[in-house]
């Protein structure tokens, strides 16, 4: 029997309410357990709960082992403690958990903000730059990588500004800057590249099915950079120093993971990073570069001159 027109649109949205609920619990189970005060299962619920969401203890347990299961995060008992924590020597990398956990709060906060007032959009200034093209190609890249499926398409170079036609072997997607792209295995060329999918056309999902290699381990290779550019370069030690100004800006929202804070004064914040220096890292230097002095390695050092003093031949 065929759902009446309106029924069905009440049952789709009831399963995205639902799917939307899920995520929010994950949300907030991770926030207590990232305080490291080894919550026990009656505050988790507690804490759920207070935040206007249904969770029975079965249900919890359901989400750690989701959580587990699905994303590679480890929630642990300690004995001791008489509480959970978040095992992160055992567990994956958090980063892209967090950041989807970050992106359906969001959504959830504008949403119900827009149930209060249709008005709600004239209080919003959006970044006018973001990029939606592509976007829909998304759910299908993300359905290869987990099948191991090939994907084709046609590529744009913004070189060239000639299309080329791709088949590739999917591991990754990953965002920069508020685009999407896909790291894959380029069909005959047995090489890792990395496309914007915001530049993609004529997008086709095979049926021929691919030997994955390690993809964490090319998601590892892009921790160790900024950006999109990996090859070329080792992992090195980088010394900056920053004026004291630039401090709550750096701590709030580090350049690179590897930050270290060196040494702290009224004059300067000498900062250490470890990671492959690439064009990316040298533009977020250029960023602050009124209030940054590259201290080591000398080869940076003198890069930034000969780019400095490009610059002010520009105006001269």
């Amino acid at each position: 029997m065929e759902l009446p027109k309106n029924a069905l649109q009440e049952f789709v949205i009831f399963i995205l309410m639902s799917a939307q609920a899920i995520i929010r619990r994950y949300k907030k189970i991770i926030d207590i357990l990232e305080t490291g005060q080894f919550p026990s299962m009656d505050s988790i619920q507690e804490f759920i709960e207070n935040t206007g969401l249904k969770a029975s203890r079965r249900t919890i347990e359901r989400d750690f082992e989701a959580i587990r299961n699905e994303f590679g995060v480890e929630i642990e008992y300690n004995q001791h403690k008489k509480g959970y924590f978040i095992d992160k020597e055992e567990g994956l990398s958090m980063d892209s958990f967090l950041r989807l956990l970050e992106l359906v709060e969001t959504a959830h906060v504008f949403q119900e903000s827009l149930k209060e007032s249709k008005e709600t959009l004239e209080y919003i200034d959006f970044e006018h730059q973001g990029i939606t093209s592509g976007i829909d190609y998304l759910q299908p890249i993300l359905r290869a990588i987990r099948n191991h499926l090939c994907i084709r398409f046609k590529h744009e170079s913004y070189q060239t500004g000639k299309f080329k036609r791709y088949q590739v072997k999917p591991y990754l997607l990953k965002e920069y800057l508020g685009r999407w792209y896909v790291i894959g295995e380029v069909a005959g060329m047995n090489a890792i590249r990395t496309f914007g999918i915001d530049r993609f056309s004529e997008f086709e999902l095979l049926t021929k099915t691919f030997e994955p290699k390690d993809s964490y381990e090319i998601k590892t290779r892009f921790r160790e950079v900024i950006g999109l550019t990996y090859e070329g370069s080792e992992k090195e030690e980088i010394i900056l120093s920053f004026k004291p100004e630039q401090v709550p800006y750096l701590k709030s929202l580090p350049l690179h993971h590897s930050q270290t804070f060196i040494e702290e004064n009224e004059n300067e914040a000498v900062v250490r990073y470890f990671l492959k220096p690439n064009y990316e890292f040298t533009q977020r230097i250029f960023m602050h570069i009124d209030k940054v002095k590259v201290m080591e390695p000398e080869w940076l050092v003198e890069h930034v001159k000969e780019r400095v003093d490009e610059i002010r031949g520009m105006y001269d």
